[in-house]
């Protein structure tokens, strides 16, 4: 009787050893096919500078960003995060997302002594930087990605030596000067400008640097130059949709507003529809899309450890202070009433959007 059970019981044994063996392996060969054992550790930390600054890093960057980086690799965590203005902030998301493994940093920083920090503690992980939509100086990257900033300010220059009557008045309520895209907006804005104002074509009436890109502080700047100015203002330089909020409600407590040039960037939908109403006069639309794309596609491939992940995209180099970064700038498009119907088309926002809450007289059909 035991001899009888003894060969059935290695039998079972054997049948056992050999199930889980061929299920190991399997599994194990699932694991491999789909990657998912490597892939979803690797981490980009994508660290956006601020909201009241720009409305478009949360509303369009951010989810652009993201879809695109999945677009290509689905496995990819995302760490996203905003520094909402403060220095300590961006470099604290920094540290965080380098000690949860982020293996590349895609960062608009808030300003140069952020951007050198920041570089300087990714170096020591040897985690590659790319600095998206502002140049970080003054460090080492490997990549940066943005609109042609110094054309955007060119641009705006351009509108108001060409809208505004000759001999009038302009006021230069600036971006932050402490950030590369705020210093190159001017920068573009006065090789256009400063010939005029030379000349006598236009007159420089008031200039000022708004902090932080803050709307609020930018409308209080704006009500000290109509004070000084007696009101006599023709054309304001605002470097983008926010500041040019802020310099509007100014205007409108003194009944200025549609009365006065007025530029912006950003071609947000407060924006868009300020220019149907008459109360901007234009605005620069940069289709976020492309450079999240961009970005997406380089910060996946260095994470991937693709050696040409940046060599492949990079079509100039950008002296930064540190040395030449390997760039794409993308040209932005001027918008007026005539053509915001682009920004619908190249998806930087939809007509309901637009025209939510505007009177149906002033929305162009659709």
């Amino acid at each position: 009787m035991q001899k009888s059970k003894i060969p059935r019981l290695l039998l079972a044994l054997v049948l056992i050893a050999g199930l889980s063996v061929t299920v190991g392996l399997g599994a194990a060969s699932a694991k491999k096919s789909s990657g998912a054992s490597t892939a979803s550790a690797l981490k980009i930390a994508f660290v956006m500078p601020c909201s009241t600054c720009a409305s478009r890093f949360e509303q369009q960057d951010k989810p652009d960003f993201i879809k695109a980086v999945h677009k290509l690799n689905q496995h990819i965590q995302v760490i996203a995060d905003n520094a909402q203005g403060s220095d300590a902030t961006q470099i604290s998301q920094v540290e965080d997302a380098l000690a949860n493994g982020a293996k590349v940093i895609v960062i608009s920083p808030l300003d140069t002594a952020v951007g050198k920090a920041v570089v300087s503690k990714a170096a020591k992980q040897h985690v590659p930087v790319i600095a998206y939509d502002g140049l970080l100086t003054g460090a080492k990257i490997q990549f940066y990605v943005s609109f042609d900033n110094t054309k955007v300010g060119k641009m705006q220059g351009q509108f108001l030596l060409s809208h505004v009557a000759k001999g009038g008045t302009v006021a230069l309520i600036n971006g932050d000067q402490t950030s590369a895209p705020g210093v190159e907006f001017k920068k573009g804005a006065l090789s256009v400008l400063n010939p005029s104002f030379d000349s006598g074509q236009l007159k420089l009436g008031y200039s000022a640097d708004t902090k932080l890109w803050d709307p609020s502080v930018a409308q209080t700047e704006m009500q000290q130059a109509l004070t000084k100015l007696n009101d006599n203002v023709q054309g304001v330089l605002s470097p983008n949709d926010g500041i040019a909020g802020g310099v509007i409600a100014a205007l409108k407590s003194q009944h200025l507003d549609g009365k006065v040039v007025v530029t912006g960037q950003d071609a947000t939908t407060q924006g868009l529809q300020y220019i149907l109403q008459g109360a901007q006069s234009m605005t620069v639309f940069k289709p976020i899309v492309q450079e999240a794309s961009v970005a997406a596609k380089v910060a996946v491939g260095l994470a991937e450890g693709k050696k040409n992940a940046v060599s492949a995209v990079a079509k100039t180099k950008v002296g930064n202070g540190a040395g030449r970064v390997p760039s794409v700038l993308l040209q932005p498009i001027a918008v007026t009433k005539s053509n915001i119907a682009i920004v619908v088309k190249d998806g930087g926002s939809t007509w309901s959007q637009i025209c939510n809450g505007i009177p149906a007289n002033e929305c162009p059909s659709h």
